[in-house]
């Protein structure tokens, strides 16, 4: 259901603690806990019957995104999901090949979530590359607003994140509640190591982005984003001059 988000669902009337498509803490609790040793593909399941027409995929085309694609597309329910990725205007040209791929593989459209301000504007409102003087706020601009915004139409989205990639991850649930953006956020690959990620990508032809082969187990926007040496951890190529582990989507 690309695009579906635009119409979005009138919060108004909604009970106290209560997220959009009206689940309670203690539901979501609820549901953590029953969902928490199934795999992915059931986990995934729940969430297009319990979300169909309110639900989005995050993707970023990175290979943990593509592979929850690809389970959709084997449950039949990229109909019922909205496939995005936010469009920062500064990935790398391989992050854009790999969105064709995954289009022409999936026959899907991924939406792109722009920011408000382009390069231009934002440069001239906050001084020339930002993301080399201030990347949080850079992230907020580009990344963090414009996913609020985004989510703003939809009852729950789906994420790529697992517990082992970074500290600020080793907590999150299965199912759980999304304060910062106001919805429930799914995350069905959080148990999963890099090594089931791959084994998947393998045993199922999953495009993927080939920067994975060039020593980036973690992308994101080029000026941000180096190549991780021998013994490193997977996200030191990542803001590798700040003390920043995370864009803020996922804190």
């Amino acid at each position: 259901m690309q695009g579906h988000a635009e119409s979005g669902r009138a919060a108004a009337g909604r009970s106290p603690g209560l997220l959009r498509g009206g689940l309670s803490s203690e539901e979501l609790e609820g549901w953590a806990e029953r969902l928490e040793p199934s795999p992915p593909v059931e986990i995934l399941a729940w969430a297009l019957e319990r979300f169909a027409g309110s639900l989005a995929l995050a993707c970023s085309f990175q290979a943990e995104d593509v592979v929850l694609v690809d389970m959709v597309h084997r449950l039949g329910g990229l109909d019922q999901v909205t496939v995005f990725y936010l469009d920062t205007g500064l990935h790398f040209p391989e992050t854009r090949t790999t969105c064709q791929r995954v289009t022409e593989r999936y026959g899907i459209e991924p939406v792109a979530v722009r920011p408000a301000l382009t390069l231009e504007e934002q440069a001239a409102r906050f001084g020339d590359r930002l993301w080399v003087r201030d990347p949080d706020l850079c992230c907020r601009l580009r990344k963090v607003e414009p996913l609020w915004r985004y989510l703003q139409g939809f009852e729950a989205w789906i994420t790529g994140i697992r517990r082992e990639q970074t500290p600020a991850r080793a907590g999150a649930r299965v199912v759980e509640a999304d304060r910062r953006f106001g919805l429930v956020k799914i995350n069905p690959l959080v148990r999963w190591t890099r090594e089931e990620v791959w084994a998947y990508v393998h045993r199922h032809g999953v495009p993927y982005h080939p920067l994975h082969d060039r020593g980036y187990p973690s992308i994101g926007c080029a000026p941000c984003t180096r190549p991780v040496g021998t013994g490193e951890d997977p996200r030191a190529g990542r803001w590798s001059h700040f003390r920043k582990t995370e864009c803020g989507l996922h804190a």
